[in-house]
């Protein structure tokens, strides 16, 4: 591991960061939090406000335009828009910041009724049981009895777009986690990916308005192929971890039983003393990690845009219960303080190498909800619900959405009263004395609605309790009162790049892809620019291979704040590829039937499914299904024209030389078979079937992975096959763009 740069040291009172990147735009870490908020003059960005100065506003000079001074809703100048006032520079987030207050008060309010982000979401009920007691690190009640199970209501969603976009976007998941325990709700709000695009709570209505459809056009939708996106991105270098991995198939998973979950943020485990310790929570699925591809993901969305949520209802209806271990990182000061990154920085991970993860508890789904408003819409998730024995880091994203999703939650919900929705309201004893407002179910019994007061414990209501009752970490905070970035934030590539090389080449092949593919529909060919320029400074290949994909002259890197640690060991927790299912269990097998089909290959077919602990769905010419060779007359899921192979994790063709003549003249049924062969998958084939790879013009290009059905002695080594999910050589044979990074 590369030694951290002696100017990375926490200990020191007035850090001084190098000049802002020349092409990086606002870049963090400039010598004064005026300068790290200009665009540099040679970012050739043109501004073209129009009338927009008509009002008087004060304008400046910036990158040759004139441009409004940047106020709050009062008029008053804004000096620093890039960061949240802080107690010091690794301090906690002020409460007196009007500025940060303002803006994310109106934020949070500007939609309704709708979340504003995670609007599109699914959800279910279910439990955590402890496996491993954490009593040695903490007083958390839920941490204590192994074998305890606590109830558990988990939300899933997409980040970008509506209630009634699609799936399978290319976006973050959201993974948010309720647990209703004996001393309070705690709420782990995470996501399917352990870093974030910003350091800063301030910047996030930035980052949301950036990617939410254009204010004038209002579209693209669930999209971050367009110019605002990536123009934002372009001038905020510490999102490129990020768009690895946004950029790689962790924001196209196959299911969300498949994805992993992700606290993100640096958490503080106390014990009964009060002594800390630091904490990364991880939910890792037992089903294995899976994604699709993005041609597949694209016609899964025109064939099933609520696939992601029958998927979940399916399974859990099915009785194939989804479970995810809870895993923890533990350190100390001493490690934070040696790390070569700030563990206060959500743009940051610590590799499982360096800091194993521990197991201490599972995650399982086993019932779907009564009603969807009242239970998943209604739901609210707030990162300050925490039971005594876990706090909050200094991490200034974690401080401000702290702040931030109380507001959120009454906006939405119509009052302060939303504890009172059940599926909101605790499953532990309450007492308090708020009283009243907008829907108030419970309100306190008695005399007094105050406290202290003198009527006696029969009267006078609950008291506090020392012992028992939440306590803050003891930290001492000092420094002065200012708006700044942490010069140990600086460090924008490094683990951008570790990502990157810690993939499969297929997965860096699809990251290169996803890029060319995101930076193709941005019409400014500045913004692309500025994208490739930063590329550079992750990795030369990758940055090659989307500049030549977007047909672009290579561009200068990016001044970094800091100069790139290039060789940061592979870590290979973060590759997806290595980290898949080791059985079919789970999944889902589509098998195309015709008339006259071998009923014993079909019968051996679900044997082998059935053992496997898989799925299958039938797909025929007509719905009514197929009649076997044995008279047999099996029912179809789908009818060819709506059951195309991209729905399934792998497909099997079972048909009669009459049906494999029918099929071959159909778009459909040609469609089924090189969809399948393009994506990679398993395919079975009955001796009949080939002549629709013929007819589909892929019979010569047949490989290892398409599994000729002769006998059914053959089913069970097809579905042993299927077990590696793709076959990903294919890939490179059959796509143009094919030049996978080494």
């Amino acid at each position: 591991m590369a030694k951290k740069p002696a100017s990375l040291d926490k200990s020191a009172k007035s850090p001084k960061a190098p000049a802002p990147a020349d092409i990086g735009g606002a870049d963090i870490g400039a010598e004064s939090p005026q300068k790290a908020s200009r665009v540099p003059a040679n970012a050739e960005i043109t501004f073209a406000y129009g009338e927009a100065q008509a009002d008087g506003g004060e304008t400046h000079q910036v990158a040759g335009g004139d441009v409004a001074t940047l106020t709050t809703q009062q008029g008053m100048p804004v000096a620093d828009d890039q960061n949240s006032l802080k107690q010091g520079t690794r301090g906690p987030t002020l409460l007196e910041d009007f500025h940060f207050r303002e803006k994310m008060f109106h934020f949070d309010h500007e939609r309704i009724p709708e979340r504003v982000v995670h609007a599109r979401g699914y959800a279910a009920h279910g439990f955590f049981e402890l496996t491993d007691s954490l009593s040695d690190v903490s007083r958390a009640d839920v941490f204590q009895r192994v074998g305890e199970r606590t109830p558990a209501f988990v939300r899933f969603s997409t980040v970008a777009g509506n209630k009634g976009s699609f799936d399978l976007a290319r976006d973050v998941r959201g993974f948010a986690v309720k647990l209703y325990t004996q001393e309070g709700n705690w709420d782990l709000v995470g996501n399917n990916i352990p870093v974030f695009f910003i350091q800063d709570a301030i910047k996030f209505p930035d980052l949301v308005h950036s990617v939410k459809p254009a204010p004038d056009r209002e579209f693209p939708q669930a999209q971050s192929a367009h110019d605002n996106f990536w123009d934002f991105i372009s001038l905020t270098p510490e999102s490129f971890h990020m768009v690895m991995w946004q950029m790689s198939d962790r924001t196209i998973p196959r299911s969300f039983r498949t994805m992993e979950g992700f606290g993100v943020h640096t958490f503080r485990l106390l014990d009964a003393a009060g002594k800390s310790t630091f904490v990364k929570f991880h939910w890792k699925p037992k089903q294995g990690l899976q994604s699709v591809v993005w041609n597949e993901a694209v016609k899964i969305n025109g064939a099933d845009p609520d696939f992601h949520r029958r998927d979940l209802w399916d399974a859990i209806n099915s009785g194939d219960f989804p479970e995810w271990e809870l895993g923890v990182q533990l350190f100390d000061d001493a490690f934070a303080d040696s790390f070569d990154f700030d563990v206060l920085d959500a743009t940051k991970l610590i590799p499982e190498e360096l800091v194993p993860v521990r197991v201490v508890g599972r995650l399982v789904l086993d019932r779907v909800v009564d009603n969807f408003f009242a239970e998943t819409e209604q739901v609210a998730f707030c990162t300050q619900n925490v039971p005594p024995g876990i706090d909050f880091s200094n991490d200034p994203l974690l401080q401000g959405r702290n702040f931030s999703y109380l507001d959120t939650q009454i906006k939405r919900l119509g009052s302060p009263n939303f504890t009172h929705i059940p599926i909101n309201a605790p499953k532990c004893p309450m007492a308090h004395f708020q009283q009243d407002g907008h829907m108030a179910m419970h309100n306190p019994k008695g005399r007094a609605n105050y406290e202290p007061n003198s009527w006696g414990p029969t009267q006078g209501g609950p008291r506090e309790d020392p012992v028992r009752g939440f306590t803050s970490f003891a930290e001492v905070a000092e420094g002065p009162k200012q708006r700044v970035r942490s010069e140990t934030f600086a460090d924008h590539y490094s683990q951008a790049r570790q990502f990157f090389v810690s993939q499969t080449p297929i997965e860096q092949k699809h990251i290169g892809d996803a890029l060319v593919f995101e930076l193709s529909k941005v019409e400014r060919p500045d913004i692309r620019s500025r994208v490739v320029s930063h590329l550079r400074n992750v990795d030369t290949a990758l940055a090659t291979t989307v500049a030549d994909g977007l047909g672009l002259a290579m561009p200068d890197a990016a001044v970094a704040a800091r100069e790139p640690i290039t060789d940061l060991p592979a870590s290979d927790k973060l590759s997806i590829v290595k980290n898949g299912p080791d059985s079919f269990k789970g999944r889902k097998l589509g098998i195309l039937l015709s008339d006259g089909a071998d009923a014993a290959l079909f019968k051996a077919l679900l044997k082998a499914v059935d053992g496997e602990g898989a799925v299958y769905e039938v797909i025929a010419p007509k719905i009514a299904g197929a009649t076997l060779s044995d008279g047999t007359t099996v029912a179809a899921k789908h009818k060819i024209d709506g059951g195309p192979s991209v729905l399934f994790d792998a497909v099997a063709l079972l048909v009669s030389a009459e049906g494999a003549k029918l099929l071959s003249r159909d778009a459909a049924a040609k469609d089924f078979v090189t969809d399948a062969f393009a994506h990679c998958k398993y395919i079975a084939i009955s001796a009949e079937a080939q002549a629709i790879f013929v007819a589909a013009g892929i019979a010569d290009d047949l490989d290892e992975a398409c599994l000729l059905l002769a006998t059914a002695a053959d089913a069970p080594a097809f579905i042993e096959a299927a077990r590696a999910l793709r076959f990903w050589p294919r890939e490179l044979a059959v796509d143009l763009d094919a030049h996978p990074q080494t």
